[in-house]
């Protein structure tokens, strides 16, 4: 038997993913993009990512950028805490194997932008 065959876990994923704007895109009126959080299953950051940015094309939206954050236990580890009801986002995106935006803030033109590495 094949090790490669071998079935790896899917995880959920934190990932912010910035938009940009796109004719019936849904964002508020003057907005020059958005920020959305975002929690992904995947069987590592790389699928969450893929599935991320498909789903969202899908909604009639155009990521431009994607930052990770890792895992739940990535980011404890980190020392982030993790509020109950974010806990319960990233579970039900593991049970339903699904991508939940979890938040949305519109940019407007004076963020900075050109802060990504």
């Amino acid at each position: 038997m094949n090790k490669t065959t071998k079935s790896r876990k899917q995880q959920v994923f934190t990932l912010l993913v910035q938009v940009g704007r796109k004719p019936d895109d849904g964002l508020p009126e003057g907005a020059t993009g958005a920020g959305l959080m975002c929690y992904a299953s995947g069987v590592d950051e790389a699928e969450a990512v893929r599935e991320t940015v498909a789903v969202l094309k899908q909604a009639g939206l155009a990521p431009l950028d994607v930052t990770g954050y890792g895992t739940a236990e990535e980011r404890r580890a980190q020392g982030h805490e993790i509020a109950e009801d974010e806990a319960g986002l990233m579970d039900r995106a593991l049970e339903e194997n699904a991508v939940i935006v979890a938040q949305m803030t519109p940019f407007y033109g004076d963020e900075d932008a050109d802060g990504l590495s």
